[in-house]
């Protein structure tokens, strides 16, 4: 069932950001007198989904679920109408128009993209607020896992400063590593302080790992769930119970759970909890991996108390609005890692599945809306890349007509548009077949 919720989530999210974008295309165009021929929301090679003709325009639904488009008369586009290209021009046609409106019909796109990214965070901002962890809730340090500790980190640590960064807010912590390429990371350790180097190949290790659970606020073992396929399910363990000893020896953090029963290996260790008011003692089976197939509670708010900071209406618009500007920032480091060369990150690029997994198993309205504003500025970002067939193609020639006082051929364009498909192409197939190979 979680597959299809995140598979009706991506395809909603989709149709919602290509529809807009082609708007953005769209209500330009006939602004300035061009015939907009036709208006499809994912591509319809062969055959329609669905289709209806209202005025000059064809409007429909295609079966190939990689976008959209707009079908400009007089444009070389993605249908590569060459036979209308070979007539004369047309007053509506948009190579008959002046530069500067075929430009802003050209970026209309890219602009509504980061326009619907501003309204759904002031709204986001407004109905829910922002929450954050202020570090100095983290009392306890951090519970790192094996990537961490390769940083030099380790359990308990309280970390304040990454380069020059002075940590206000818990979950600014990973990013800040991976998206500003850190040098150094300032900790507490033991009542000293400690500068610890980051080493040049980590970001990679980073993004390899794929895991954003490098470092998580150290908290106590209490169990929420016990599944009905653990092999505890017969145990007297109770959700709830806190764990405070394994063995006779007392703990106080899940970290140190886990450390160890990774020690019993398909044996046994005896616990002790406390639940209620009264301490309880049990055996409890490990499996092979040094698991004991249980479910922490692992919410946050709970130990830490999350903040939320709140927004009137008015308060949300320059917040929002900033908050748009701070994620486009933070796409384009995302972006830059692709093709840094010592990073490499465009070995881990993914497709469709990769977006997919982004959506939550379960309906969740608030990180629906906050995965939408993301792609509409990963899909803005995207389309103004001056790679022909995408929008900043056409913006990239139409900038060197403006320049120039020349309008490039229509034979250079038509090869442009087929470099720049077969680009496109490839990089699908290779992050699609990415998202596959990490399926084995």
């Amino acid at each position: 069932m979680e597959i299809w919720i995140k598979i009706a989530q991506l395809v909603l999210s989709l149709s919602i950001l290509v529809i807009l974008h082609e708007f953005g295309h769209f209500v330009p165009a006939r602004l300035f007198g061009t015939r907009v021929e036709k208006f499809y929301l994912f591509f319809n090679p062969w055959f329609s989904l669905i289709k209806f003709k209202k005025g000059d325009t064809e409007y429909g639904i295609g079966w190939l679920p990689l976008g959209g488009y707009v079908k400009i008369a007089g444009m070389i586009d993605e249908s590569m109408d060459k036979e209308q290209m070979k007539q004369e021009p047309k007053p509506y046609e948009f190579r008959s128009k002046k530069t500067w409106q075929r430009l802003i019909i050209m970026v209309g796109g890219v602009t509504v993209n980061i326009i619907l990214a501003v309204v759904i965070y002031i709204f986001m901002l407004w109905t829910w607020g922002e929450q954050y962890l202020p570090n100095q809730n983290v009392k306890d340090g951090i519970a790192v896992d094996s990537l961490g500790m390769q940083l030099g980190l380790q359990n308990g640590d309280i970390i304040n400063i990454v380069d020059d960064v002075v940590i206000d807010d818990f979950f600014a912590i990973v990013p800040t590593i991976l998206l500003e390429n850190a040098k150094t990371i300032t900790i507490e350790r033991n009542d000293s302080v400690k500068v610890l180097n980051v080493p040049s190949d980590y970001v990679k290790k980073m993004i390899d790992s794929e895991r954003a659970s490098m470092i998580l606020p150290r908290m106590p073992m209490i169990i929420d769930v016990i599944p009905d396929t653990s092999i505890n399910i017969s145990s007297l363990a109770k959700p709830g119970d806190r764990i405070i000893g394994i063995n006779d020896t007392l703990i106080s953090f899940h970290d140190e759970f886990k450390t160890m029963a990774a020690r019993h290996k398909n044996g046994e260790m005896q616990i002790m909890s406390i639940r209620g008011d009264s301490i309880v003692k049990y055996s409890m089976k490990v499996n092979e991996m040094g698991m004991v197939e249980l479910v922490p509670v692992s919410d946050l708010n709970r130990f830490f108390g999350v903040n939320t900071k709140e927004y009137s209406f008015f308060e949300a618009i320059p917040a929002g609005a900033k908050k748009a500007v701070s994620t486009v920032k933070s796409y384009w480091k995302q972006l830059g890692l692709i093709f840094n060369r010592n990073v490499r990150g465009y070995e881990n690029v993914g497709g469709f599945m990769a977006i997919g997994n982004l959506f939550p198993g379960a309906w969740d309205w608030q990180s629906f809306w906050s995965l939408t504003a993301f792609l509409s500025i990963m899909l803005a970002i995207l389309n103004i890349l001056p790679i022909p067939a995408l929008d900043g193609g056409h913006v990239l020639f139409l900038l060197i007509e403006i320049i120039s006082g020349r309008k490039p051929s229509e034979k250079v364009m038509e090869i442009a548009q087929y470099i720049g498909f077969f680009l496109l192409l490839a990089l699908i197939v290779y992050a699609n077949l990415n998202d596959v190979l990490k399926l084995f």
